[in-house]
């Protein structure tokens, strides 16, 4: 069985955490790293500087080699994520701790993080209400504390810092600008994805026949957000074929209610897929909870705990993780001991 650390989802720490202050050993290194880099000379002459030659063509197979080979790598994968904001992501994360499930991540985007990128209203600021600063910890996300939430001064570093280490991982590929179409059903069972290029899902009416091409998986977690261009396809597409009976859409703004309901609403709707974020309040009619990201986060945990049930490992909801020997490159990203998020 692999090895894999303890989720901040089981975390119990009551210990107060200063502003700004960075607590953990990874935000201690990062920040020493950071100041020794700023104060060094570059490894080369600014003042003549030029790059090595290289030609046209490695450049050209270097990339394709490698995504064609990605693409065969997951035609056939454990774990499918559609869609790479706030909840996609922190699913992503929570499962890669397991470095033996591949995982793809399906983004119709060029640049993934979906509305992560700014806190609300094209502001920068990030909300997260508490606990799921707990979260902020394990990832190494520096912010001012209040009494009942925390706040990040710009929601990129939220999601810059998640990405990057998320996708360091070797068991982990983003596909960006490419589009889910459909899904693949078997024996009343979603078993994988069909997808194709988002310019080409964009523009099949004015072109001839483009068919897709396909990925199957053991589970799919959809995350595509609320209502939107590409947002509730997955749940949207589970009403077309008959599989729910409605997606009822999600309702006016409430916070208090809306971010405790998406993360007890994330589950498994129909055998093989995992609803996760706002797609929870577009299946639930539950209310939307605006610019606090809290839910996000550890709907995305939920789901990628779901996904380890599904799959017959370890995982929190069941009681079975936590005994497992963590390897050592997964130690940074556990948590000290608090408070349990009720999922």
């Amino acid at each position: 069985m692999a090895a894999m650390t303890t989720s901040s989802l089981l975390s119990n720490s009551t210990k107060p955490i200063q502003n700004h202050r960075l607590v953990s050993p990874f935000r201690a290194y990062v920040q020493r790293t950071s100041v020794s880099a700023s104060l060094s000379t570059p490894k080369y002459n600014l003042s003549s500087f030029k790059f090595d030659p290289i030609k046209e063509s490695i450049v050209s197979r270097e990339m394709t080699r490698r995504y064609m080979t990605d693409m065969i790598t997951y035609a056939d994968t454990d774990v499918v994520i559609v869609g790479a904001g706030s909840a996609g992501l922190s699913c992503a994360y929570e499962l890669s701790k397991d470095p033996s499930i591949n995982i793809a991540i399906i983004e119709q985007s060029v640049s993934p993080g979906g509305g992560a990128w700014l806190g609300g209203q094209l502001f920068s600021a990030m909300v997260v209400r508490k606990p799921a600063h707990v979260f902020l910890d394990e990832i190494g996300v520096p912010y001012d504390e209040q009494d009942n939430y925390v706040v990040i001064k710009h929601a990129a570093l939220f999601t810059s810092t998640i990405m990057s280490r998320l996708l360091a991982r070797p068991n982990v590929k983003l596909f960006n600008a490419t589009a889910v179409e459909d899904l693949i059903v078997k024996e009343n069972r979603v078993a994988g994805v069909v997808t194709n290029w988002a310019l080409v899902s964009m523009n099949h009416n004015t072109q001839s026949c483009m068919d897709p091409n396909v990925m199957e998986s053991k589970v799919v977690v959809s995350s595509c957000g609320h209502d939107g261009p590409f947002g509730a396809t997955g749940v949207k597409r589970l009403k077309d074929i008959g599989m729910i009976d409605s997606v009822p859409g999600m309702k006016a703004l409430d916070m208090n209610t809306a971010e405790d309901a998406i993360v007890r609403l994330t589950r498994e709707v129909v055998p093989g897929m995992i609803v996760t974020g706002m797609e929870v309040a577009e299946i639930d009619g539950a209310p939307r909870m605006g610019p606090t990201f809290g839910a996000m986060m550890i709907s995305g945990q939920k789901a990628a705990h779901l996904a380890l049930r599904a799959l017959g490992r370890p995982n929190a909801l069941d009681g079975t993780i936590g005994s497992e020997i963590p390897e050592a490159d997964l130690v940074l990203a556990s948590s000290e001991g608090g408070e349990i998020v009720e999922g």
